[in-house]
């Protein structure tokens, strides 16, 4: 299987430092990077602040969407979100847009159990409920808040590999009945767009600290989000998440269905990350347990 999509630009704490040094120059300091995901680096800058820096073209829009759509999202929500205290301006020393947001602390959430998990589905719900407002100018994203049916044939593909590592009935099932289930006929619908544990942030006791990376924003089915309920929970979780947040059936079922288009794309790149391989794992566990 794949691993993670590789940089289409390596950057390196130097690098990061000159840029600050050239459009920040008053928020210089100690950088240290602390995350390598998919779209972006994050290098911590002194103890207050963090820069996101986009490790893919692909990923320098979503900075954009993310710098676009935070600031009203703060002051929606009750939970803290990143948003950016300075913009970072394409340059010649690096063509895409970046930002500097504050530095939260927590504890990562896709590095706990779901057990260790179960404390913030009552909070978390009460977030996605806040999120979810009419957003028919959010910014357009091609593969999350919209119809499942446009991404029948690429998680076909994908359960069609996977099946090669692990049993696949049951999620082939999941996915034909959230297929079946109505479609979202509501206006578009805010949503985070990427809601699994590892863009949760905990506080010490357990508790819902922040939700973090907003680059899939984008409105539409609000299933997309409601997902939630099985990659970041299990069991009693679940329904406690569920019953504070009283989806309808049929935005349920579409929500097992975005598990599996989400769970799989995971399962189907992270062969080189322990924590997104079991993060995928999980969820994909919890949809064919069911």
């Amino acid at each position: 299987m794949p691993d993670t999509p590789p940089a289409d630009i390596a950057t390196d704490a130097d690098l990061v430092a000159r840029l600050i040094a050239e459009q920040h120059p008053d928020l210089a300091g100690p950088l240290e990077l602390v995350s390598d995901g998919w779209d972006n680096q994050l290098y911590r800058l002194g103890t207050q602040l963090a820069v996101r820096v986009p490790r893919r073209e692909a990923a320098a829009h979503l900075i954009e969407h993310e710098q676009q759509m935070l600031p009203a999202i703060a002051q929606r929500v009750s939970v803290a979100v990143p948003v950016p205290v300075r913009v970072g301006a394409p340059s010649e020393r690096f063509p895409w847009p970046w930002s500097i947001v504050r530095w939260f602390e927590g504890v990562d959430g896709a590095s706990l159990t779901p057990t260790q998990r179960s404390a913030i589905a009552e909070p978390l719900a009460a977030f996605v409920t806040q999120l979810h407002v009419p957003a028919p100018d959010a910014p357009r994203n091609p593969v999350r808040g919209v119809p499942l049916s446009t991404r029948r044939d690429v998680v076909r593909q994908r359960l069609r590999l996977l099946s090669e590592r692990m049993q696949v009935a049951a999620l082939d099932s999941a996915w034909r009945d959230a297929l079946a289930a109505p479609e979202w006929d509501g206006p578009p619908i805010l949503i985070h767009g990427d809601l699994h544990p590892g863009n949760l942030l905990l506080d010490e006791n357990g508790g819902l600290a922040a939700v973090l990376d907003f680059g899939d924003v984008t409105s539409g089915d609000p299933a997309t989000d409601v997902a939630t309920a099985w990659l970041t929970f299990d069991g009693d979780a679940r329904e406690a998440f569920r019953e504070a947040l009283q989806p309808d059936e049929a935005t349920w079922r579409r929500a097992r269905g975005w598990v599996v288009t989400m769970a799989s794309a995971l399962a189907m790149n992270s062969d080189d990350n322990i924590r997104m391989a079991s993060l995928a794992r999980h969820a994909l566990d919890e949809v064919a347990s069911e």
